[in-house]
């Protein structure tokens, strides 16, 4: 499994460290909403709904340089246009590890 990183912050905020730890409290602050989001909407399978917040993290996930796990959002996210969840347990799979390192940073 794919590790969480800061490579793209880090490349994208360069010296200003301000700007970087911006970045990082945005993730912090936004991702356990989308996730309880996220929980709430799969719980209750509402497959439209849930592709709308999946589409929304997929991009923090090529933030913190999660290729493969975007590569399985994308993937997801069509899968739940089209009433298929099957992904739900390797998404939250992701979704834990991305809360756990938001925790650590």
């Amino acid at each position: 499994m794919e590790t969480p990183n800061l490579d793209y912050i880090n490349e994208l905020s360069g010296d200003d460290i301000a700007f970087k730890n911006k970045f990082i409290e945005i993730l912090k602050v936004e991702f356990p909403m989308e996730k309880t989001h996220y929980l709430d909407t799969i719980k209750n399978k509402k497959n439209k709904a849930t592709a709308e917040i999946v589409h929304k993290i997929k991009h923090k996930l090529n933030i913190l340089g999660l290729q493969e796990s975007y590569r399985l959002s994308v993937i997801f996210e069509e899968e739940l246009r089209l009433g298929n969840n099957r992904l739900k347990d390797d998404f939250l799979k992701i979704m834990n590890s991305i809360e756990a390192y938001l925790k650590t940073i």
